[in-house]
């Protein structure tokens, strides 16, 4: 029965910990679709975040300051997503494309001059620390490979992400700001005669998409593992806008949709860990597989934004 116990503790932790760049990055998807700004470009600041992060936390010493940067990182390429979007009125299916090739592209290259050559930070960055961990070990309240400890001695990332996903759900629903983003995603033209100004509206929503996509990057490369890679963040972008789609474009529905993909990635780990004869490429597959059955089944049965992926043409332009 302890190690029932064990076992259940052990997939719901890996959960929270693989759900949690999901979490950040749907947020950031959440925000700027409810603007009425579609971005695929997801992927690429998610991407770019993760190099940053890991970068920043290397040459500093900081995972936090690493963090940070990760997400300005994101919120750079959001800008330049607004840019071609909201102010040059762009195809957004496209400047989304463009974002994640820039994105990944530019990591890279950063990447190349910065660590000699490689496409990887060279060694080991420190971590986002365990906000709990006092708790737990030898010794102390609880056991670290008990229960309690697998499930709540986590990164302070996993309890930032639920924060996160409070505050978005505050401001969109219980805002004045949230109000006019909501207004501006479903009927730009009536927001601007009652002066709300769509196209900052616009602008700041889908850079705060880039802040959220950097964060989901930095989780991943200085919480779950400690380096980057090129092959690190593989899809997850892709992933996470997903999860919004089926989450309903809500926080809260975002945050249960990438749980449900996080626990894709725990089953797998615990299965991979209990040698369960199953090759290891196929339950790789497992997050992605449960990706393109919930898009089938689910995308013409949600109801987005009315004005979602329609390009604005009056007011003002930066």
């Amino acid at each position: 029965m302890e190690l029932i116990i064990q076992d259940i503790g052990f997939i719901i932790g890996t959960t929270l910990m693989y759900a949690t760049p999901l979490i950040f990055t749907a947020l950031g998807g959440v925000i700027t679709e409810r603007s009425g700004v579609v971005n695929i470009g997801l992927e690429g600041m998610m991407f770019f975040g993760a190099f940053v992060g890991a970068a920043v936390a290397y040459f500093s010493g900081s995972p936090w300051l690493g963090l940070l940067c990760a997400a300005f990182g994101g919120t750079f390429w959001g800008l330049i997503h607004a840019i071609a979007c909201v102010s040059f009125r762009a195809e957004q299916i496209v400047s989304g494309i463009a974002i994640n090739f820039l994105g990944a592209g530019s990591a890279l290259f950063i990447s190349r001059l910065v660590f000699d050559g490689a496409t990887q930070t060279l060694t080991v960055v420190n971590k986002i620390p365990q906000p709990l961990a006092f708790l737990f070990g030898e010794g102390k309240m609880f056991s670290s490979s008990g229960f309690m400890g697998l499930v709540f001695n986590q990164f302070a990332t996993v309890y930032l992400a639920f924060f996160m996903v409070a505050l978005v759900w505050f401001v969109l629903y219980k805002t004045r700001l949230g109000m006019r983003v909501r207004a501006v995603g479903e009927n730009p033209e009536a927001a601007n005669t009652l002066g709300i100004d769509v196209i900052k509206i616009r602008y700041g929503a889908v850079m705060m998409s880039g802040f959220f996509a950097g964060m989901g990057g930095a989780a991943m490369s200085i919480a779950v593992v400690s380096r980057f890679s090129n092959t690190l963040i593989s899809g997850h972008g892709f992933i996470a806008l997903a999860a919004m789609i089926f989450g309903k474009w809500k926080p809260q529905g975002a945050l249960l949709a990438c749980l449900l993909f996080g626990a894709a990635k725990g089953f797998e780990i615990y299965l991979g860990a209990k040698g369960v004869p199953v090759a290891g490429d196929v339950l790789a597959m497992l997050p992605y597989v449960l990706t393109l059955v919930i898009l089938v089944s689910f995308v013409g049965k949600t109801t987005a934004p009315a004005a979602i992926g329609k390009i604005y043409e009056k007011g003002d332009h930066i």
